[in-house]
């Protein structure tokens, strides 16, 4: 049996007892709702984007904050929880179909997994103003990667399907930090399709690379995320019974689009929600000081 049947297998190992844990936990909360009609909408639409390689953090982030679903200190969260069982069935999809070098998928793959857990442990206990700056920070990195890529800077490419030696062990180091980022809400797939293409790959293997990444680390980080209950269920759930089929409309109807002109319209909303989240530390962090200034000012006797 191939290393790549292996991982496939091991893939749906973890979907199965993902869904199990989060079902179990649907079960156990007390006031459960089911999802709106915009929760289930955003999850089709971001998830059918993020098959396509755009991505569904920034865009899920963005439509977030403008409809107002989730308390910004628990969106990160939200975005990894709810968009685990996606990601998943976009990764058995394109493991199986995009052929790379094993070694090089297992060991990216394994490098993502650990920055995940580590970064997701830490994220989960930050405080809410934390939060809003790195996710604001973290939408500005994407829309300038998704500009990049548009504008073909930085693109490189090749026809090399694996890596060896020290653009292997770059590889793996780069994917470490993009998997701990991811934790903070900067998707792996825009950072992803550069980091393949500089080292010299086909661009094609960034699919199953960066797919095969974010289905097997979003499950432990999410597992995280839930342990805290830094995460939004409602909304989580909407991502993920929206997102299913979102990614298999992508992926067996509709396959392409004019993929520039979509992540130009992307960008602009993604600034939108950049600001909004940036704005959002800022008032909050006056707001937070003009209250203290007012418990320690000396109390004034007439």
């Amino acid at each position: 049996m191939s290393i790549t049947a292996v991982l496939w297998g091991l893939l749906w190992v973890v979907g199965v007892v993902y869904a199990a844990i989060w079902i179990l936990r649907i079960v156990r909360s007390a006031g459960f709702r089911f999802p709106s009609w915009i929760e289930l909408l955003v999850g089709l639409l971001t998830d059918f984007l993020d098959t396509l390689g755009i991505g569904s953090f920034a865009p899920t982030t963005s439509l977030f904050k403008f409809f107002k679903l989730v308390p910004d200190e628990k969106i990160p969260g939200t975005l990894n929880v709810g968009h685990t069982l996606p990601t998943v069935v976009e990764a058995l999809a394109f493991i199986a179909i995009v052929k790379v070098d094993p070694l090089t998928l297992v060991a990216l793959i394994v490098a993502a997994v650990l920055g995940a857990w580590l970064g997701a442990g830490l994220v989960a206990r930050w405080p809410r103003r934390y939060v809003q700056i790195g996710m604001g920070g973290a939408l500005v990195v994407a829309a300038v990667l998704f500009a990049m890529k548009n504008l073909n800077i930085m693109s490189g490419g090749g026809t090399a399907l694996g890596l060896s030696g020290t653009s292997l062990a770059l590889g793996i180091v780069i994917n470490f930090c993009l998997g701990a980022l991811m934790t903070i809400g900067i998707g792996l797939y825009a950072p992803a399709m550069i980091m393949i293409g500089l080292l010299g790959m086909d661009p094609k293997a960034a699919f199953p690379i960066m797919m095969g990444s974010c289905a097997f680390l979003m499950p432990a980080a999410s597992l995280r995320f839930m342990k805290f209950d830094a995460y939004s269920l409602k909304a989580a759930l909407g991502l993920t019974i929206g997102g299913i089929p979102g990614v298999l409309i992508a992926a067996y109807i509709v396959k392409s689009l004019p993929i520039a002109e979509v992540r130009w319209l992307v960008i602009v909303v993604v600034i939108y929600a950049a600001f909004t989240m940036l704005r959002s530390a800022y008032v909050e962090r006056n707001g937070g000081a003009a209250t203290a200034t007012a418990e320690t000012a000396p109390e004034v006797v007439h």
